[in-house]
């Protein structure tokens, strides 16, 4: 068993699941989601398990933006534009299995797969705000995640860019009576992050 630590990027936005009984039937005429770039700092826990493969443990706090850009049109057509922008702080806590290659000096390449629960620490689910609209979000959720990358072996450490894609399992919308929630039906998780890893 051994330790390290990870540094990366981030770019998480919303699979968006329309509600077709209510989308384009008010003055909202597009909805769609828009990602930002943010950042992640984790520690990286990995038992071998194998030769050729690993199960890794990677706590992580992640940072970053995600906004809702909405569309609607008054009754002379004139289209206007509005974003709902939702900052998170989020805990990951990740299991993943890594399966390796075979080592061709000091390079190989891996795939790894997992599933991670994230909590949401800036999540303004119990907010109330009589001048403004928040579009509340479940302070949990769940992703299924893939990615590969590649391990360098340097004289006093193992150096590893690798990229992932994750997908939310659990519906993070909370509906109010707004047309910003009646429209939609589901929301998920939908993102890549890259990584650099120093173990």
């Amino acid at each position: 068993m051994h330790f390290g630590f990870t540094l990366g990027l981030n770019s998480l936005d919303f699979n968006i699941k329309h509600n077709g009984e209510v989308m384009y039937q008010d003055s909202l005429y597009v909805l769609q989601s828009n990602s930002q770039k943010g950042f992640n700092l984790g520690i990286v826990s990995n038992f071998r398990m194998g030769k050729y493969t690993d199960f890794r443990f990677v706590p992580a706090i992640v940072f970053g933006e995600r906004r809702l850009l909405y569309s609607f049109a008054d009754t002379n057509n004139v289209i206007s534009t509005e974003t709902k922008a939702i900052e998170f702080t989020l805990l990951d806590f990740p299991f993943y299995v890594k399966y390796k290659s075979e080592r061709y000096n000091n390079f190989r390449s891996y795939v790894l797969f997992g599933i991670k629960y994230s909590l949401d620490i800036a999540s303004k689910k119990n907010i109330v705000n009589e001048d403004f609209i928040v579009l509340k979000l479940q302070p949990h959720d769940l992703t299924g995640e893939i990615g590969f990358g590649m391990d360098f072996y340097l004289e006093y450490f193992k150096f590893s860019p690798q990229i992932k894609v994750s997908a939310g399992i659990l519906n993070l919308l909370t509906k109010d009576e707004s047309v910003y929630t009646t429209s939609i039906q589901n929301l998920y998780t939908n993102g890549w992050m890259l990584s650099f890893t120093f173990e």
